[in-house]
């Protein structure tokens, strides 16, 4: 905020500029945002959809007589998506490494898309070898459920798929080479107010797809295992994470890497090869974002289930009751507060670092010189 109003909107500075004091901070929390923060959040779902799979698992007398192979199949979906995201990224290496700025965002997505139908058979695989046949589950609907490690399999397979196709989905709504993006900066031209209207149902309209995808892994995995089929979805979502990590950290890389070559005064041409990067990998980190997304709405199913489930609850919860409505609203209302605390501080943070800036072009009005 800091960097952008002040330096580039209110004196006309170029992005990055090394005559703009906030521009250090601007390239830090593209790296605090992106890597560190989408990070840690991805690796939360992953850690917590882990946990559901096996508490779940637990309470399942079949698998607990089948051995620690069964119980610890969850576990192997994390380890097998490891291996298929390192062979996988040869693909952008040697196998069809980028010569043009233009391929950058194909190659990224390749890559994904690789991972994602390469980790399906792993996982079918090893279903079939550590689960036994058929087991029963304990299900918050019927008391128990019988499964199968087909039906577990199928459970990743969707999970994972379902993942790839939200980020599919989110780069269209995402990138320049699509018709959405071009049409809302085509409307900026006519005002912010447009703007502002058209952005906020551009972002409404996406958020179509990847809930009905979202509804139809739930449904399928609620189908085939119960509460444990939506955990091993959730995992199944989060099985190339390595993958969709590596495209969400390329944005601020290149993003810093356009900034040391403003502040170091390199030729233009090579700011312009940067920001063709940059433009790629704002795109590719917004896939990222709705693997989290779409992951964290399963992991926190998943984690509801394993409390119920460890409680020995399987009658349902009764909305209909007075104190559970109320806690209801009370819960839903949570995130709002947070998220009410939390922007008010970044906005008094934002102004301070306006008010710094300012102070210090005050200070030395020579900054400002061309």
């Amino acid at each position: 905020v800091g960097a952008d109003l002040v330096g580039k909107v209110v004196h006309g500075l170029e992005e990055d500029d090394p005559r703009n004091p906030a521009t250090i901070a601007d390239n830090v929390g593209d790296n605090v945002g992106d890597v560190a923060g989408m990070g840690s959040d991805l690796f939360g779902s992953l850690a917590e959809a882990t946990c559901a799979a096996l508490v779940i698992a637990s309470t399942s007398s079949d698998l607990l007589e089948a051995g620690w192979a069964a119980l610890l199949y969850p576990l192997t979906i994390s380890a097998a998506g490891i291996f298929v995201c390192m062979a996988c990224s040869f693909i952008a290496t040697n196998l069809k490494p980028v010569v043009r700025e233009a391929d950058v965002e194909a190659s990224l997505k390749l890559q994904l898309i690789s991972t994602t139908f390469l980790i399906v058979p792993c996982v079918i695989y090893l279903a079939k070898s550590l689960l036994p046949e058929h087991f029963e589950l304990p299900s918050v609907v019927s008391g128990t459920i019988k499964a199968s490690s087909t039906g577990a399999a199928i459970c990743v397979s969707v999970g994972a798929l379902g993942g790839l196709l939200i980020g599919l989905v989110t780069e269209y709504y995402t990138s320049h080479s699509y018709e959405p993006v071009r049409e809302c900066a085509h409307v900026c031209k006519q005002g912010a107010a447009v703007n502002l209207i058209y952005g906020l149902a551009l972002g409404y309209r996406s958020a179509i797809v990847p809930v009905y995808t979202l509804a139809a892994i739930v449904y399928f995995a609620f189908s085939l295992a119960d509460l444990y089929g939506v955990a091993l979805a959730a995992l199944g979502m989060l099985s190339t994470l390595a993958t969709g990590l590596t495209i969400d950290g390329y944005g601020p890389v290149t993003d810093n890497a356009g900034g040391i070559a403003e502040m170091a005064q390199l030729p233009a041409a090579c700011r312009e090869k940067t920001d063709c990067l940059d433009a790629a990998g704002n795109t590719t980190a917004a896939i990222g974002k709705g693997f989290a997304i779409g992951s964290a709405a399963l992991v926190s199913l998943a984690l509801f289930g394993a409390f119920v489930v460890r409680l020995g609850i399987t009658d349902g919860v009764n909305v209909l009751t007075p104190l559970t409505f109320a806690a209801l609203l009370v819960g839903a209302n949570l995130p709002y507060w947070f998220s009410a605390m939390t922007m008010k501080s970044v906005g008094l943070a934002a102004a301070e670092m306006v008010q710094e800036v300012e102070r210090q072009f005050k200070a030395d009005p020579s900054l400002l010189d061309p």
